[in-house]
C-alpha cells in the first residue's frame, strides 16, 4: 500500500516541506498544487480539494511556497514561485514517477503555474481553482498576457461572485485562448467557492460540481 511522504526541496539557496498524499485508488495522475496568496498547503481550502481530487484518483503534492515557509505573509516575486513549483515537480517526479503529471493551484499558486505553462513547461495539463484575472477592485490591471501561450489542456474553475475574476473580462480573454482551455463557472461562488445561503445552494453542491467537471475532464488528458 502506499504511504504518505514528506519531502524537504531545496530552491536555490532556500527550501521549503511538501507533502505528498496517495489517493485510495491508483490512476498514475499526480496533481502538484500550489496555495493561494494569504494560504498554505494545509489551510481548509486546500484541504477540501485535496480530498475531492483523491476521490477522483488524483494522487497530490501540496507544498508551501517559501515565503509562507519563512512565516511570512508577503508572497515571493513570481520567478521565485515558478521556481518553488518546478523543484516540487523535479522532487515528485524523481520519487513518485508519475504516468502523468498536473500543476496548479489555488489562486496565485494557480497564476503561477500558469506562467510556468506558459513558457512550454513539462506538463500534462493545468488545473486552476479561483484564477486571479485581476486584484480585487483594479479591473484594470489584468493578468492575462500569458494565457494564450498555454497550450496544454487547461480547466479553470472561478465563481460568477469572484471579486478577482469579473465574469465579462474573463470572457474576453476566452476569446484569445486556445481549445484547450475549459472554463468552468460556479454559479453564485465567491473566491473561495463559498455561497450565500439565499442562493439556495450550499458550498458543499459547489465541491461537488467540481468533482463532477474533473470527472468529465480527466479522460480527455493523454499520458
Amino acid at each position: 500500500m502506499r504511504q504518505a511522504q514528506q519531502w524537504d526541496v531545496a530552491i536555490g539557496d532556500d527550501h521549503t516541506r511538501a507533502v505528498f498524499e496517495p489517493a485510495r485508488r491508483a490512476t498514475g495522475t499526480l496533481f502538484v498544487f500550489a496555495h493561494g496568496a494569504g494560504g498554505n498547503r494545509d489551510d481548509k481550502g486546500m484541504l477540501a480539494l485535496d480530498a475531492l481530487l483523491h476521490d477522483r484518483g488524483i494522487d497530490t503534492v501540496r507544498f508551501n511556497f517559501v515565503y509562507r515557509e519563512k512565516g511570512s505573509r508577503r508572497p515571493d516575486r513570481m520567478p521565485q514561485l515558478e521556481a518553488c513549483i518546478s523543484a516540487v515537480v523535479d522532487r515528485a517526479r524523481r520519487e513518485l514517477k508519475p504516468a502523468r503529471t498536473l500543476i496548479g493551484g489555488r489562486s496565485m499558486g494557480g497564476r503561477a503555474a500558469s506562467m510556468l505553462a506558459a513558457q512550454d513547461f513539462d506538463c500534462n495539463g493545468l488545473l486552476l481553482f479561483a484564477y486571479p484575472l485581476h486584484p480585487a477592485d483594479e479591473p484594470e490591471k489584468l493578468r492575462d498576457q500569458h494565457l494564450p501561450r498555454v497550450v496544454v489542456p487547461t480547466l479553470c474553475f472561478n465563481g460568477t461572485r469572484d471579486p478577482l475574476c469579473r465574469h465579462d473580462l474573463m470572457e474576453h480573454v476566452l476569446a484569445r485562448v486556445g481549445s484547450n482551455w475549459t472554463m468552468h463557472w460556479l454559479r453564485d461562488a465567491d473566491h473561495s467557492f463559498h455561497v450565500l445561503r439565499t442562493s439556495g445552494r450550499t458550498d458543499a453542491d459547489v465541491l461537488s460540481e467540481v468533482g463532477a467537471t474533473i470527472d468529465a475532464w480527466l479522460p480527455t488528458l493523454s499520458r
